[in-house]
Formats: structure tokens, C-alpha cells, sequence
């Protein structure tokens, strides 16, 4: 049971269909960019790093060889079927969301920022009684 599984994964890997071509497009396209980006930052760091004594040739194809990793394994990330089900189903109920006009989320924006600065304050001010009180008793030795 678990190499046909496996089959049918590696399978799955190597194959450059499309599943479910128009559904969940932006959330898959992000995701597979997301993946790719990845790769070629970790493309890079590894060329610049791991292989710095190398040859320019080594280092650009260690870089390009990550980069095409990275775009393939997006690609097919995003059209393997249980995962683009999945990111189907986010962009489905991403799309009912109803999200906050300009004026609300403004509003909002100053209410968590206030409460933000109000409550910094009095943890300032609950920390200045609470440091007064310890050099009080001797506790704290300035």
C-alpha cells in the first residue's frame, strides 16, 4: 500500500499537468511564487557561502540549478491535487470575506494604537512604583 503511494506521488512529481486550471489562481500563484523565491534566495546564500572558493561557473549554476529546483517544485507544489485542493478551498473563503472600508480601518488603527500606547504607559508607570518601592526596602542597590 504505501509504494503505491509513493508511486503515485513520485509520479505525480514528474508530471506537468495542470489540475484544476482556473480555480484558486491567485492563492496558488502566490504560493508558487512564494516557494520559488525561496529557493533562489537559498540559491544564492549557498553559492555565495558554501561554495565561495569555487569558480564563478560552479557558484552560477549551484545558484541556477536551486532557482530551477525551486521553480519546479512550485509548480508542481500548487497542481498536486490534495495541496491545490487546499488552496482552492483558502482562496474560496478568502473570497467571502467582507474586509473594512478605508474610514474603518483607520478608525481601528488609531483604537489599537492608543490602547498600545496607553497600556505602555502604565506598565512604565507600574515598573517606576515597583522600582521605587524595591530601593525603598533595599531590595535594589543603585
Amino acid at each position: 500500500m504505501a509504494k503505491s503511494n509513493l508511486a503515485g506521488f513520485t509520479s505525480e512529481l514528474m508530471s506537468a499537468t495542470i489540475y484544476k486550471r482556473n480555480q484558486g489562481l491567485k492563492v496558488r500563484q502566490a504560493t508558487a511564487i512564494a516557494i520559488f523565491v525561496v529557493f533562489a534566495f537559498a540559491g544564492w546564500e549557498l553559492s555565495q557561502y558554501a561554495f565561495a572558493e569555487y569558480t564563478d561557473l560552479v557558484k552560477y549554476s549551484v545558484q541556477g540549478g536551486i532557482s530551477l529546483l525551486g521553480l519546479w517544485l512550485g509548480f508542481r507544489t500548487v497542481n498536486y491535487p490534495p495541496f491545490a485542493d487546499f488552496l482552492v478551498a483558502v482562496q474560496a473563503e478568502v473570497d467571502k470575506v467582507s474586509w473594512p472600508d478605508s474610514t474603518h480601518l483607520y478608525r481601528a488603527t488609531i483604537v489599537v494604537l492608543a490602547t498600545m500606547f496607553i497600556v505602555a504607559g502604565a506598565l512604565f508607570i507600574y515598573d517606576m512604583i515597583w522600582q521605587w518601592f524595591f530601593h525603598l526596602i533595599g531590595f535594589l542597590r543603585f
